[in-house]
């Protein structure tokens, strides 16, 4: 039994930072079908109740530049168990909260989860050699794109037979178990803990003076930012225009992961024949022009929800085409402030992303509602693709390296 209770001192498993990555992603959109029944219950605005996406992507961008650098100074373990105890804990205080202002509290808590995706990417760092360490990083981010798939399909069937209520229990459940996980297969890796915790942070002047890393900032917040204003319109917009239940929403906004995965495929297959730049500007052409079309066809008569999500899926598609390329080259344009680069950037992604969100999820509640989220994302996309352009420009003007 002791043996059995004992704290880890190996290194852990892929499939334990493959679960962490995931219940990180599951954290962010689960709930999503729900979003209408929390805001009835708690008689609460829907835009008050949009911020459990908005505020969370918030305060996890600001998690993102804390998190690494304090795991560089006192170990990979100890905040690993420490976010995911304080994401199971919230996760009680949000099942249980009877009004709108103490779930978006323990909402904001939740956040702490995110320590599974910022750090598993450094243990894996920590363990390997870069090749070796690229091609776990790849089996990991298959999670990324699974999880957002089947994430709102779980969520919109537990609460159809439990209620909202329900999400936050198995959130519960999930970092209870998780922790354990943790605690039996995570053992230290950062052997080499940093002087000085604010370290990291001192590399930052150069990239802000770097106009390529700006421009490929630019691709990645509003690439993303059109997924994270569906996330912060469907669920409005699927009930009131559609009426759809909850189990069908999840299905729907599982779309938009869909296309993500084929969009992936796609760039894994062709990127050393296409280039990144060249699949960034096919990605953004896709994603701007799918809403658009969907637009054109519900004002035209063909007011289907499968319309409506085969918007999602071009954006998912775009954003499939885009995102490899541009994460690779945003910590290509210093290779040694990599890990900074993809701090930083992270940050700033999350940050666009919480900020969209939050302001679709006010403005499409009324009867264009449909036609403000999709033209909201197609806007978001565009602005990537103008940033695809200039970034395509800048590294036309590389000097070789």
């Amino acid at each position: 039994m002791a043996q059995a209770t004992a704290p880890a001192r190996t290194p852990p498993r892929i499939i334990t930072l493959i679960l962490l990555t995931s219940i990180s992603v599951l954290s962010l959109n689960m709930f999503l079908p729900s979003l209408k029944q929390i805001a009835e219950d708690l008689q609460a605005d829907y835009g008050l109740v949009s911020l459990a996406l908005g505020g969370y992507l918030a305060m996890s961008a600001v998690l993102q530049m804390i998190l690494g650098p304090l795991s560089d100074r006192i170990g990979r373990r100890p905040v690993m168990l420490a976010g995911v105890a304080v994401f199971a804990l919230a996760s009680v205080g949000c099942a249980l909260a009877e009004n709108v202002w103490v779930f978006l509290g323990f909402r904001m808590l939740q956040c702490s989860v995110s320590v599974g995706m910022v750090l598993s990417r450094a243990v894996v760092r920590d363990m390997c050699e870069p090749q070796e360490a690229a091609r776990i990083l790849g089996v990991i981010g298959t999670a990324m794109a699974l999880a957002p798939l089947l994430g709102p399909v779980i969520g919109g069937v537990l609460d159809e037979a439990f209620g909202w209520r329900s999400n936050f229990w198995a959130f519960v459940l999930m970092g209870a178990a998780m922790l354990a996980l943790s605690w039996a297969d995570l053992g230290e890796t950062n052997l080499r803990p940093s002087a000085s915790f604010s370290d990291q942070f001192r590399s930052y002047p150069e990239l802000f003076r770097a106009a390529l890393f700006w421009g490929y900032c630019v691709v990645l917040v509003f690439s993303v930012g059109g997924f994270y204003a569906f996330l912060g319109g469907a669920p409005q917009v699927a009930e009131a225009r559609f009426g759809l239940t909850p189990a069908l929403l999840g299905i729907g906004m599982g779309s938009i992961s869909a296309g993500f995965m084929v969009g992936n495929i796609v760039s894994a297959r062709m990127t050393r024949a296409w280039g990144i730049v060249k699949l960034m500007v096919m990605g953004r052409w896709f994603a701007t022009v799918g809403p658009l079309l969907a637009m054109a066809a519900i004002a035209l008569g063909a007011a289907h929800p499968a319309v409506f999500f085969a918007g999602a899926i071009f954006v998912g598609l775009g954003n499939g085409l885009t995102l490899p390329g541009a994460n690779a080259g945003v910590m290509s344009v210093a290779p040694h402030l990599a890990g900074s680069a993809s701090g930083l950037s992270g940050a700033l992604t999350l940050a666009g992303g919480a900020a969209i969100s939050t302001a679709v999820g006010a403005l499409v509640a009324n009867a264009f509602g449909v036609y403000v989220l999709l033209g909201s994302m197609a806007v978001t996309s565009f602005l990537g693709l103008l940033g695809a352009y200039a970034t395509g420009r800048l590294e036309r003007l590389r000097p070789d390296i």
